[in-house]
């Protein structure tokens, strides 16, 4: 799809919509278990309210709804470019989309794994071995799922 000579309030409400469908479709109503958040009740947060923090010194994360530390949640996250994480699993399974940049999710030994632009999607099953690569010269951003805590367990 090409996205050239539109206004960039134009693009940017495509992706926003894209990622408000993708996260509709990819939770559902128990997802939403934590006490903050209602779902009876509207949300709109507008990218420039949201609270990154450092997770480490390479990469940054903002909840958009519930807590990754304790449950089911919805996050936002930043990579530097050319940044690779080393060998890891989850305890749970998450779902995640590219936003911005490009990423790779190489499973295991894999060498060549698809190069993921904004709007591609990626999913992890839990206690899977994988590296999470933002391999464009730009930063990454990207948000993702999960119905439980999330947790990062290095491989040896």
């Amino acid at each position: 799809m090409t996205i050239r000579n539109r206004p960039a309030g134009a693009c940017w409400r495509q992706l926003s919509l894209a990622v408000i469908m993708a996260t509709a479709l990819l939770t559902d109503a128990t997802a939403f278990a934590e006490p903050a958040f209602d779902p009876n009740k509207p949300v709109a947060l507008p990218a420039w309210r949201l609270v990154y923090e450092n997770v480490n010194p390479m990469i940054k994360m903002a909840p958009a709804w519930g807590d990754r530390a304790t449950g089911a949640h919805g996050t936002f996250g930043r990579f530097p470019p050319n940044f690779i994480t080393p060998a890891h699993t989850h305890t749970a399974a998450y779902h995640g989309i590219v936003l911005e940049g490009v990423m790779t999710n190489p499973f295991g030994d894999e060498a060549n794994p698809p190069k993921m632009g904004p709007g591609s999607y990626w999913y992890v099953p839990a206690e899977i071995v994988h590296r999470t690569a933002c391999i464009s010269d730009t930063p990454c951003k990207f948000f993702f799922t999960s119905e439980a805590a999330f947790d990062f367990k290095p491989v040896k």
